[in-house]
């Protein structure tokens, strides 16, 4: 019966749909928010340990790159809860370091009641959505997983239609604060199912820059020097945070909870080394053992947007049968109109960060689409060479965007 019931009303909302030219909400977001739960800092190193593969992995060298490993934990979060038997174990290997997908649920779901309740001016917005065209099966009880643990809003959709991929793109701009335009370029007409997470954020440093005191120095990039503004903090008590080969710094925001992180590797080290040498754990320990120290910190005044397909990244990460029309099980999740099964046959990610002597804004965006078939302080810190960068949860350890500047 409740399968007949919303096959009905998507069929009545797609009829809409047709009628108005627009896309139509299937479901109203009514869903109670799940029950509050702990964190897990297993499954937080286990993002922070996805987080710095997935950058290891779409990075190109030389090159800026910037993502949210936050963003992209909940779209194949909600993904993983259409997958069965080894796309399913291969989900719990990559996102939850082989936990179930009870716990990787739990997980998701503190996340968003934490970062739901920050305040002192800092907006994080985190919103998913959940996208079924005519052409698909969805299971009623993958639907309400996506609706409950996710809040995703769930909309009628025909993707052999370009004005869907217009909706979809109004829905990332609107849940991105207006910062990402035209995130899709094209979408697969075989698509019959779309996943999308947006997320938004926006802080100010608890001691902001003054910016007369920013200044114009060159940054040594990999390829290629350029002078660069560099925001100046004539020396002050900041969070220092080292290992035996990195030296950087954690900048609070407001809310006193999440922060900028900034590490650069030391003199005869490299990005690659830096990279090479953290994990999940070593990140949440990094974090933890931040210290106050007196401190002159230059840092560069930067924007930089990157997008790019992550189907290559998350198959050498493992997550090889989900992307297989031939091995992929999402029997959970449905089918197509023609009882064929599904695969991820996309993921696109991009994502954005302004920083200044205010503070920073950093917004991202993640399309899943299916189809059928300790070193001392150093006296002065000055990051003029390629670094990783990114903001984090001071708490649990978790980087909630991660990237790497590299060209000035």
């Amino acid at each position: 019966m409740q399968r007949k019931l919303l096959s009905l009303v998507l069929a009545l909302s797609l009829a809409l749909t047709a009628c108005s030219g627009g896309t139509a909400a299937l479901k109203p977001r009514t869903s109670p928010p799940p029950a509050a739960v702990s964190a897990q800092p297993a499954l937080d190193a286990a993002l922070g340990e996805f987080g710095l593969n997935l950058l290891r992995e779409a990075r190109t060298p030389g090159e800026n790159t910037f993502l949210s490993p936050l963003s992209v934990l909940l779209c194949l979060s909600m993904a993983a809860n259409g997958a069965a038997g080894n796309t399913s174990a291969q989900f719990q290997d990559l996102l939850a370091g082989g936990a179930d997908l009870e716990a990787l649920n739990a997980n998701c779901a503190s996340l968003l009641t934490d970062y739901a309740a920050l305040e002192n001016g800092t907006e994080l917005s985190i919103a998913d959505s959940l996208w079924l065209d005519r052409r698909v099966r969805a299971e009623d009880s993958f639907v309400g997983r996506c609706t409950g643990t996710y809040q995703a809003g769930v909309f009628a959709a025909d993707f052999t239609q370009d004005r869907t991929r217009g909706d979809i793109n109004r829905w990332i701009k609107q849940n991105t604060g207006g910062h990402i335009e035209n995130a899709l370029s094209g979408i697969d007409p075989e698509t019959v199912l779309a996943l999308v997470n947006a997320v938004y954020f926006e802080g100010k440093w608890q001691d902001k820059f003054d910016p007369g005191d920013t200044m114009e120095r060159p940054f040594y990039g990999t390829g290629a020097t350029a002078d660069r503004d560099f925001m100046c903090s004539g020396g002050r008590s900041d969070l220092y945070v080292g290992t035996e080969t990195a030296g950087g710094v954690l900048l609070p925001y407001r809310d006193g909870r999440l922060a900028l992180l900034a590490l650069m590797p030391g003199e005869g080290h490299t990005l690659e080394d830096l990279l090479d040498d953290l994990d999940g754990e070593a990140l949440a320990d990094l974090i933890a053992g931040r210290e106050e120290t007196w401190l002159r910190l230059y840092l560069p005044k930067f924007e930089v947007m990157w997008k790019d397909s992550l189907l290559e990244p998350l198959a050498a990460l493992g997550l090889t049968d989900a992307l297989d029309p031939l091995l992929a099980d999402f029997s959970p999740m449905g089918t197509d109109e023609d009882g064929n099964p599904l695969y991820l046959s996309t993921v696109i990610h991009g994502a954005g960060v302004e920083v200044d002597e205010q503070g920073a804004r950093a917004f991202a965006f993640t399309f899943g689409g299916m189809s059928g078939g300790a070193a001392a302080p150093p006296e002065t810190l000055i990051f003029d060479r390629p670094f990783l960068y990114g903001i984090v949860d001071l708490e649990r350890g978790v980087p909630l965007f991660l990237g790497t500047f590299e060209d000035p």
